[in-house]
């Protein structure tokens, strides 16, 4: 390996991940659908040139992107050698050439679901492939019999949406017609989905440009060793993290609520095996395949490990180095190693499962590393009408509270682990669809109690605006098994799903997975979301830390008093003789 000095890496470090950076920003700006332009959920990056392996990621793109892209572009590089193996039925094999770009969305190849598209294009230097660029987004609709594709009875991938497998889109630049008109003939969003093709493929342009100046300002053996620094360096960290927790084996349990079609919870389960330098994640006592769409395949199940692991060791960089001393078990049984034709569609609760299992985990290796279940649910909230002779989709994620930390209160109202993203503002869903959110707001006593008290989760309550109503699609979890506090925190609130109609107030029979309501004009829908775990014992917070939340709402007065043992006068100020009598009594009926 070439040795650089500090400064030029640095310098190069810099500039690669820009170009990373420039590529999210070029789809953020040009992106139709606010799930990408607004709520960022893409992710761009460098890629080894026979591996497929992550070398660059940027800082803004989506966390679990930047795990799964790597298998994304492996897929592809096994495609062009699958392709030239066969010689295309006897025809002359066909060259990797400067230009071509191949477009898909298996989540059995790449991980995730079928909304997330990846574009991969080979990116060469003095005639010789020297890496891989790749963009993902999510696009807003691709057909299936839910808009927005969250089908939470999904028994098979066919109900979820067209799957494509990797096809050439363009050659030496020229983009394939065929290809454009299959992608725009299974969508309800035709013009959203093109103008986000088009943001990604621009992104990929610029990308192009941006490492062609770099490479001529240093040359590629300069920009390769450092490649290969990166690479060692991001595996030497994380066995240095690993080689600092206490050996031994330690095991957490968390649980779905339902695969949406039989109403079973299902364990995801994680044995962690920590010797030396080395880390085994094993996963065997994880529930099977189910029926319904909470299935994963491999190539997710490791990637949000990874993002779980990045979470707990963050000054280890995004690079393939970092899983190199990291031993998956996944059995190919497990509902974290399906298959086609098994729905994954939910993948993102289960993925979220994933990551508070190891969050649990490590609370018992290392507690002061350790963080507090966040909210664990996307809400997976889809609406869909006719207006003015129109099909309108309107998905949206929704936000909830994080966990408590050694460090400090969990977030109010965040996003949850596997993402950078926001929240769309209240004035871009309004603008563009016939909807009206009538409330917005903090949820008071959903966060877990703890000495870090877990952050809030929110309450969303959307009216129908239109004549014709809407059509509501929830795919979400923790409707009955709450956000876990650690270290002596308490858990967090349930999620909560409600509409009104003519007929009263309803609440799904499966908790938290509706695919069979409509709402008419006026009528509403209610989300409330649940906080994050606490953190710490709650009778060791200082009492008025306690009386602050309470006067800010975030708690009430029954809260102060029966989880954290305060006592509080009606003008919000500590009643300190009660407050000690009741924490007396709290800790000598615990002991």
């Amino acid at each position: 390996m070439r040795d650089l000095d500090p400064v030029t890496l640095a310098v190069l470090k810099g500039r690669l991940e820009q170009i990373a950076d420039e590529m999210d920003a070029t789809l953020y700006r040009s992106a139709f659908n606010p799930i990408i332009a607004e709520a960022r959920d893409a992710s761009h990056g460098l890629f080894h040139p026979l591996t497929g392996a992550t070398l660059v990621q940027g800082s803004t793109g989506l966390p679990i992107f930047v795990g799964t892209m790597a298998f994304a572009v492996k897929a592809v590089i096994d495609k062009i050698a699958t392709d030239a193996e066969a010689g295309d039925g006897g025809l002359p094999k066909n060259p990797v050439g400067q230009g071509d770009t191949w477009i898909f969305n298996d989540p059995y190849l790449a991980g995730t679901h079928l909304n997330d598209f990846r574009l991969v294009r080979p990116f060469f230097w003095n005639g010789d492939l020297f890496c891989w660029l790749a963009s993902a987004g999510h696009w807003l609709d691709i057909g299936g019999n839910v808009p927005g594709n969250f089908n939470a009875r999904a028994t098979e991938t066919f109900q979820e949406g067209v799957r494509i497998p990797p096809v050439r889109l363009a050659t030496g630049g020229r983009m394939h017609q065929d290809i454009l008109d299959i992608l725009a003939a299974n969508t309800r969003t035709a013009q959203s989905n093109f103008g986000d093709l088009s943001g990604q493929i621009n992104a990929l342009d610029l990308g192009e440009k941006r490492l062609s100046d770099l490479l001529s300002e240093y040359g590629g053996d300069v920009v390769r060793a450092t490649f290969d620094i990166f690479t060692a360096r991001a595996e030497a960290l994380m066995r240095d993290e690993i080689r600092a927790l206490p050996d031994g084996s330690y095991s957490f349990d968390d649980f779905l609520d339902n695969d949406g079609i039989i109403d079973v919870p299902l364990t995801i389960a994680v044995d962690m095996i920590i010797a030396g330098d080395r880390l085994v994640l094993d996963f065997s006592r994880s529930s099977p395949a189910c029926a319904g769409p909470l299935n994963i395949a491999r190539s997710t199940a490791i990637a949000c490990c990874y993002v779980g692991l990045k979470h707990i060791f963050p000054d280890v960089p995004a690079n393939a180095g970092c899983l190199a001393p990291i031993e998956f078990i996944i059995p190919d049984t497990s509902l974290l190693a399906v298959e086609a034709p098994r729905p994954v569609g939910g993948y993102t609760e289960t993925i979220l499962r994933v990551i508070g299992v190891l969050f649990g985990a490590m609370a018992q290796a290392a507690p002061q590393l350790a963080t507090a279940a966040p909210f664990g649910t996307i809400n997976a909230l889809s609406m869909a009408g006719t207006a003015q002779g129109r099909r309108w989709v309107m998905f949206s994620f929704f936000g909830g509270g994080l966990g408590g930390n050694p460090q400090s209160d969990g977030l109010n109202h965040g996003n949850n682990p596997i993402s950078m993203a926001s929240m769309p503002p209240v004035e871009i869903f309004e603008a563009a669809y016939p909807v009206m959110f009538t409330q917005w707001a903090l949820r008071p006593d959903s966060g877990g109690a703890g000495a870090h008290r877990g952050g809030l989760g929110a309450i969303y309550e959307i009216e129908a605006l239109d004549k014709g109503g809407a059509d509501v699609f929830l795919l979400g979890e923790r409707g009955r098994f709450a956000p876990f506090g650690v270290a002596g925190g308490g858990p967090a609130s349930l999620n909560r799903f409600t509409w009104r109609d003519t007929h009263g107030t309803h609440e799904p029979p499966l908790a938290s997975k509706v695919t069979d309501v409509h709402i008419a004009q006026g009528e509403r829908i209610r989300l409330e979301t649940p906080g994050g775990g606490g953190y710490g014992d709650p009778l060791t917070r200082a009492p008025d830390r306690v009386a602050r939340d309470a006067r800010l709402g975030y708690i009430s007065k029954e809260e102060a008093r029966d989880h954290y043992g305060v006592a509080l006068r009606e003008d919000g100020a500590v009643e300190a003789a009660a407050t000690h009598a009741l924490r007396a009594a709290r800790r000598a009926s615990i002991s």
